[in-house]
């Protein structure tokens, strides 16, 4: 008779469950939202446990993995934009994890439960965590672009975006030498209201604290652009001090990006 320890299996569901959810969010380009990834990593530790106790034997049911699932996919990934993708890609990520599993366990001679340790957890997630970027990559130009996780904060006002690194971006500012982050028309809408971002001067006039930076693009006229010092600002999970925000006069919408930031 196999004996399985209770304790073992939690935490070893637990941080499995967990780096699967990073891996998803990784993949598919969102904000880490890792309270969150653990709640739902807690719940599919819980139904592993549940799994295996007498006369449970009714979770392992189809139906009700698939329902477990959801609900781990719902309380990690509600309300983000790709959440049908992230979905999906949960799915995708967790049978390959559990075929990884089951295939190891072969040599065990086939058992459902595998007394996994911790450094042949992490190395099949890292080997799952591979194939699926080289799968999932995009092409293309799409593949080259650089595209960092950014967060703003100015006078009680914090707002989110993606910022391409665009190596072509050598904006400065004149006053201090700082670099230069562009952010989109609608986000300085969010901070400072509504204005006329492609007339910076009368921005300057109806609001405190802002600044012109010069700027030239290939095929137009050099103009200027409203400027500021934000209270802070985080690239890639780094704070950062050496740069200054300014407001494009027109949209920025790319692909998945709203912000254009230095290389």
């Amino acid at each position: 008779m196999e004996t399985i320890y209770i304790d073992r299996l939690f935490v070893l569901n637990l941080m499995a469950d967990y780096l699967i959810l990073l891996c998803c969010a990784r993949i598919c380009g969102i904000f880490m939202r890792r309270i969150r990834y653990f709640a739902a990593a807690v719940i599919g530790a819980a139904y592993s446990v549940l799994c295996v106790l007498p006369d449970m034997s009714f979770l392992c049911l189809a139906p009700v993995k698939l329902l477990v699932g959801i609900s781990m996919a719902l309380i990690a990934f509600f309300g983000e934009r790709k959440l049908l993708r992230l979905c999906t890609v949960f799915f995708a990520v967790s049978f390959l994890f559990g075929g990884a599993i089951w295939a190891m366990s072969m040599k065990n001679g086939g058992r459902l439960f595998v007394p996994l340790s911790l450094p042949l957890l992490l190395m099949s997630f890292l080997i799952i965590y591979a194939i699926l970027g080289l799968v999932l990559r995009r092409v293309g130009k799409s593949a080259a672009k650089r595209i960092s996780q950014a967060e703003l904060s100015f006078g009680g006002k914090n707002i989110r975006f993606f910022a391409l690194r665009d190596s072509g971006n050598s904006l400065w500012d004149p006053v201090s030498g700082a670099g230069v982050l562009v952010i989109s028309s609608a986000h300085g809408d969010e901070l400072f209201g509504v204005h006329d971002w492609s007339d910076p001067t009368s921005v300057l006039e109806e609001t405190v604290g802002m600044r012109l930076i010069p700027y030239s693009a290939v095929g137009t006229e050099s103009g200027m652009m409203a400027a500021f010092r934000p209270d802070r600002i985080v690239l890639d999970g780094t704070v950062r001090d050496d740069v200054i925000v300014a407001v494009s006069p027109v949209l920025i919408s790319g692909d998945g990006y709203t912000a254009v930031a230095q290389e």
